[in-house]
C-alpha cells in the first residue's frame, strides 16, 4: 500500500516507521526538516519537506497514486483542510485525520473524513482506569 503522512511529530513518525516496517511504501512530509529526526534509523520511505496544504507538494509526495493519506499535525484546521484536499481533489480512497476537538470530529466524519480524536480516546481510557 502507498501511504502519504502529513506531520512528522511523534505520532506521524511512529506511524511511518510502523507502516514502513510492515512493507508499505511511505512518504512523510513536514514543514520542518528537523522533525525527520524522529523517524527510526531503519526507515526506508521518503521524507519530504513541504506544506501538506500545497497541492504541488502533495503531488511531489506521490498523492496521486496513494492508497491512503493520514494527517497527524498538531492543528485540527490544517489536518482537515489537507484531508479534504486528499479526498476531494486527489481522490485518495482512505483518508484519516487526527482531530483533537471531539465536536469537530463528529462534523468531519459526516463529511466522509475518518476523523480520530485522541482527546476522546484517552478520556475513555482514563475513565476505565479510574472506574476499575
Amino acid at each position: 500500500m502507498k501511504v502519504v503522512i502529513m506531520g512528522c511529530g511523534r505520532v506521524g513518525a511512529r506511524l511511518a516507521g510502523l507502516l514502513d516496517g510492515d512493507g508499505h511504501s511511505v512518504t512523510i512530509l513536514d514543514t520542518d526538516t528537523y522533525s525527520f529526526r524522529r523517524l527510526p534509523p531503519t526507515f526506508k520511505g521518503n521524507a519530504l519537506v513541504g506544506n501538506g496544504l500545497d497541492q504541488e507538494v502533495l503531488k511531489r509526495s506521490g498523492i496521486e497514486g496513494a492508497d491512503a493519506f493520514v494527517a497527524t499535525t498538531q492543528g485540527d484546521n490544517r489536518n482537515i483542510m489537507a484531508s479534504q484536499i486528499a479526498k476531494n481533489i486527489f481522490n485518495v480512497p482512505k483518508v484519516v485525520s487526527r482531530i483533537y476537538d471531539p465536536l469537530r470530529q463528529e462534523l468531519y466524519s459526516t463529511m466522509g473524513i475518518e476523523a480520530i480524536s485522541p482527546t476522546t480516546i484517552f478520556a475513555q481510557i482514563l475513565r476505565e482506569r479510574v472506574e476499575s
